[in-house]
């Protein structure tokens, strides 16, 4: 179970950054392409909730939730983290 959990979370601290990267750069690339106000806006918008939570986010909470296993749950050290 434990090797399940920190195969979680490491799937979770790079796979979230790559999957943010590439919509975030997909969306820079799509903007200069767009014609439309609207959908340059929502394509702005898509591009900083990839960067906050793929690049930010993720690797961020990772890391909590790897303190909190590790120090303050009762056993959570037999993660190995």
């Amino acid at each position: 179970m434990a090797t399940t959990i920190g195969n979680i979370f490491t799937l979770i601290q790079f796979g979230g950054p790559l999957i943010g990267g590439v919509i975030a750069l997909g969306a820079i690339v799509a903007i200069p392409t767009v014609r439309r106000a609207d959908l340059k806006k929502e394509l702005k918008e898509i591009r900083n909730q990839g960067i906050i939570w793929g690049v930010i986010v993720a690797p961020l909470g990772t890391t909590i939730i790897t303190f909190l296993l590790n120090n303050v749950v009762a056993g959570g050290s037999s993660c190995g983290f």
